[in-house]
């Protein structure tokens, strides 16, 4: 079982980034799937997560209107796209079967006013 997170970067105020969390090793349709994110000086928190199996999808306040997050199942991938980043989205992002624990390497996003 395998969680591959991807797509961090560094981009200034207002700009995007689309992250990639690849799954293998289990069937992706029978879990919801989660980012979470770990910013300097803060406690981990969960950002977004979407069922696989009914598309539902759950966002933290700070990312409503700004990010979506959708799945590929044919590629077993969930993404998130994050648009108007600000420069309190810095942190390292994981994706998640378990919103209270780790379960991918962290990918990296560094926003700059």
């Amino acid at each position: 079982v395998q969680l591959q997170a991807s797509g961090g970067g560094s981009v200034q105020f207002g700009g995007s980034l689309r992250l990639s969390c690849a799954a293998s090793g289990f069937t992706l349709d029978r879990f919801a799937i989660g980012w979470l994110r770990q910013g300097p000086g803060n406690e981990r928190e969960g950002v977004s997560c979407i069922s696989a199996t009914d598309g539902s999808t759950y966002y933290s306040n700070s990312a409503k209107g700004r990010f979506t997050i959708f799945i590929n199942n044919a590629k077993s991938t969930v993404y998130l796209q994050m648009n108007s980043l600000k420069p309190e989205d810095t942190a390292v992002y994981y994706c998640t079967r378990d919103p209270t624990k780790v379960e991918s390497q962290g990918t990296l996003v560094t926003v700059s006013s």
